[in-house]
């Protein structure tokens, strides 16, 4: 995969299903290939061939009551064959074969497809559901270049501190208790298992160290990098096991093996379901966080199909069903009147802008700086995923 990272980010004129010349402007000027949006919507094809992350496509053999998919097949004609993919780097791999049309793609994983040529524009015009998308998940830097849309919005989600409650005293506020080389808590810290928690160190930095001027935890320069990496090495002292499954993360609290580290509100819900004493908080630095992404291959051979399914997808009751089943915020509006919980968008701060504006998205680092420095080069994603294994030893 640090191959596959290292090739996908040779950026300048790559990528296929588009020609050579280039179009629209990311940071530090960079070009994304030439590839026209869909015009018009047409009849559908008969199928569509998506990639997703667990719980994002049920047809109910999951759970019986969980399905926005059988509808979906009935009322549009296009049978749903779906690919989980296990990590953002799998999406990536997937996509570029050409084999499937849509995919859920976080912001770790977007600006590798759209600057690698594998997604297409979306013309939102043609998505009857996209009006009603919380204005704060649209035309953001993980999902569109220069005002261009590179698809439809699924969902969000900050990433937490949790720790359990008869254990960690005092209750932390900052992401310090993670990083303190003196933790009391040694071999029960937990983290997330990807290269781009790098952002998690580079966050903290950011608010504690302004000397290295980060403005951007996904925007590295060498120096900054280097600090968060070293942090990095030294926090891996202190953990017991990187988690990447968050089933296996319940567990661990449960069973008191973790007692403190990072978490997504879905996984503090189902510890507490559970039992476990648990609470989970967002730090006073701030979080990294994610939202997820609907995009279509620029080499789709179900276009119509994956237009549809897009659309379906950010319904108010289809949304409003995997945000409950998932466990994050939706991103239609409509969708918080749907839950079967009505607290749920209470829960997940589905309307609280504030909230979220503590949340730095996962984006797809880069050479060309995120943050729009031209007078630097910074890490970008292969950079970040050969810097991960030193991380761990």
């Amino acid at each position: 995969m640090a191959a596959l990272a290292a090739g996908v980010l040779t950026l300048a004129g790559c990528g296929g299903g588009g020609d050579s010349e280039s179009s629209g402007s990311g940071p530090g000027g960079l070009s994304v290939p030439k590839i026209d949006k869909l015009a018009s919507l047409g009849a559908g094809e008969g199928s569509v061939n998506v990639v997703s992350w667990a719980g994002y496509v049920e047809d109910g053999s999951t759970d019986k009551s969980v399905d926005w998919v059988t509808g979906f097949e009935k009322e549009t004609g296009c049978q749903v064959n779906n690919k989980i993919a296990g990590t953002s780097d799998e999406m990536v791999a997937l996509m570029k074969t050409g084999e499937y049309d849509v995919v859920s793609a976080s912001g770790d994983a977007s600006l590798r497809l759209i600057y690698g040529g594998d997604v297409a524009p979306v013309n939102t015009d043609l998505l009857s559901n996209y009006k009603d998308v919380f204005e704060g998940l649209k035309n953001k830097t993980w999902n569109s270049v220069d005002g261009v849309a590179y698809g439809a919005p699924h969902g969000r989600g900050a990433n937490l501190l949790m720790y359990r409650t008869d254990t960690v005293n005092p209750a932390p506020t900052s992401w310090g208790a993670v990083f303190d080389p003196a933790s009391p808590y040694k071999g029960k810290i937990t983290a997330y298992d990807s290269p781009i928690y790098i952002a998690d160190a580079a966050l903290y930095l950011m608010k504690t160290k302004p000397e290295l001027n980060i403005k951007n935890p996904y925007a590295l320069d060498d120096t900054q990098f280097q600090a968060s990496v070293d942090l990095l090495k030294q926090q891996n002292e202190l953990i017991g096991e990187y988690w990447s499954d968050y089933t296996k993360e319940v567990q661990a609290f449960k069973a008191g093996n973790s007692v403190l580290g990072t978490t997504w509100q879905v996984i503090a819900n189902l510890a507490k379901a559970d039992k476990a004493p648990v609470e989970a908080i967002l730090p006073s630095e701030g979080a990294t966080g994610w939202s997820d992404t609907w995009m279509v291959s620029s080499k789709a051979k179900h276009v119509n199909c994956a237009y549809l399914w897009m659309n379906h997808i950010i319904s108010p009751k289809a949304n409003a069903g995997v945000a409950e089943w998932f466990g994050e915020a939706p991103s239609n509006k409509l969708s918080c009147a749907e839950t079967t919980d009505p607290n749920h968008c209470t829960t997940f701060h589905a309307e609280d802008e504030a909230y979220f504006d503590q949340v730095w998205y996962w984006t797809t680092p880069l050479a060309q700086c995120v943050d729009g420095r031209t007078d630097v080069t910074c890490k970008d994603y292969a950079a970040w995923t050969q810097a991960w294994t030193t991380v761990k030893g």
